[in-house]
């Protein structure tokens, strides 16, 4: 089975986020901003919604699939919380069709302080957001 097509890393880019992001006025527009890139994320077909896609450290549930075309992964993911269906879009843009070495070698931390979110993301939400980054940096490197 192929994975859904999204924007995320191809039509829209991780710039394109960071400039939408510090156009913002205030943390309600970045919060809207995400949830509004939640909405152009593909649901995951529901056989893709397996236990062991299931991403761990996260408190909503996440699913995380993958494909590899040569050198080229490819990714989609999924959550059960709206928010955190933003977030996704927000680590798909800085990683989809990328190669393991691009993910290994982008700097996420950055990437994530250019969006000015982290700050404003609960703990749990925000070691959510980093364990889909593991997962996706695991599975470049397997």
């Amino acid at each position: 089975m192929s994975l859904p097509q999204h924007p995320f890393g191809t039509d829209i880019t991780t710039e394109t986020i960071v400039a939408q992001m510090a156009a913002a006025n205030s943390w309600e527009d970045r919060y809207r901003n995400v949830i509004q890139l939640g909405k152009k994320l593909p649901a995951l077909p529901e056989e893709l919604k397996q236990n062991q896609l299931k991403v761990s450290g996260c408190e909503s549930q996440v699913w995380l699939a993958h494909q590899q075309d040569g050198e080229i992964f490819h990714f989609a993911a999924d959550s059960d919380a709206r928010i955190v269906r933003g977030l996704i879009t927000l680590v798909l843009t800085a990683y989809e069709g990328k190669t393991a070495a691009e993910i290994q070698a982008f700097d996420i931390d950055s990437y994530f302080d250019s969006l000015g979110l982290m700050a404003h993301l609960s703990p749990s939400r925000g070691n959510g957001l980093m364990a889909i980054v593991e997962q996706i940096k695991s599975l470049a490197s397997a």
